[in-house]
């Protein structure tokens, strides 16, 4: 998932990032950022198979080299990404999330909707 305001006009993604309300939602999960992984998948259904996988056991980082369709296909690594910098449907997910694994991750469930389309999120930090 690309950054808030990457390919889109500052008041689009602003909007975005708050759901259109005009105020920004605080609260969520403590922290400033996170180290964030995700599978983003446009198809509804494609996202449902890469989460059916994880539900079978298969590392995060394997299920997102395969079906996700952004560019940071490095087994969903987005890095750590700061409070503001996601659209707000992401951020408040991933701040929801508690720290967990590639190979026992905790993750959205249903997968989270946004602009870009699916995403399964899971962190394996917080700071």
């Amino acid at each position: 998932m690309p950054p808030k305001g990457k390919g889109k006009g500052k008041a689009e993604a602003a909007e975005a990032s708050d759901g259109g309300s005009g105020k920004g939602k605080k609260g969520g999960g403590g922290g400033t950022a996170v180290k964030v992984r995700h599978i983003l998948c446009e198809k509804h259904s494609k996202v449902m198979e890469a989460m059916q996988k994880l539900k079978d056991g298969q590392k995060f980082n394997e299920v997102a080299a395969t079906y996700s369709e952004d560019k940071a296909r490095q087994g969903g690594d987005l890095g750590w990404m700061n409070r503001g910098s996601m659209v707000g449907p992401f951020q408040e997910a991933a701040f929801q999330l508690e720290p967990s694994t590639v190979d026992r991750p905790s993750y959205t469930d249903p997968p989270i909707k946004t602009q870009f389309g699916y995403h399964i999120i899971m962190i394996e930090g917080k700071r």
